[in-house]
């Protein structure tokens, strides 16, 4: 049995929308309404790409993140302030990694109160080779070329600059 609706229920929703409130108060409804329909459909395929790897997206981005800094390790704090999550995501997503044998907690070498997430070997080896099968996926975007994804950020930069995620350069 297929989930496949037969029509297009955001376009019904905005329809329905415009009865009743508005044919001005529909775009916004029906943007939002794509934006997190799109959200679950691209977590939902990540999420697939990354399961032979014992990882999910949040996971993934929380070992990139460790990958990536000059010593790799991070203090917890920091990885939240990055990654944009509250500090007990962030504790969730390092039991995670920790658990999967990709990272390890160590007390900070100066700082009593820090402790860090380091990655270890297994965690770049995976890192790597989770990468190569995200990029080869090209990150779920299908159907999507690269002058739409371009764009298709552009745009939602100029939301999350609004919203103070960042000091516009």
């Amino acid at each position: 049995m297929s989930d496949q609706l037969d029509f297009d229920p955001i376009a019904e929703a905005a329809r329905q929308w415009t009865k009743h409130w508005g044919a001005a108060t529909a775009p916004p409804m029906s943007a939002v309404t794509s934006i997190m329909r799109a959200q679950q459909i691209v977590l939902a395929r990540l999420n697939a790409l990354l399961e032979p790897y014992e990882l999910t997206f949040p996971r993934y981005e929380a070992l990139m993140l460790l990958y990536y800094s000059r010593r790799g390790s991070l203090p917890l704090g920091k990885m939240g302030v990055r990654l944009q999550v509250h500090r007990t995501s962030v504790t969730n997503l390092v039991d995670g990694l920790e658990a999967a044998g990709y990272a390890v907690r160590s007390p900070h070498p100066t700082d009593r109160r820090t402790t860090l997430a380091e990655i270890t070997d297994r965690g770049r080896e995976v890192a790597r080779r989770a990468t190569r099968a995200l990029n080869e996926a090209r990150f779920g975007t299908a159907p999507l070329g690269t002058a739409e994804l371009d764009t298709l950020s552009e745009i939602l930069r100029r939301l999350r600059v609004e919203a103070g995620d960042f000091a516009e350069a």
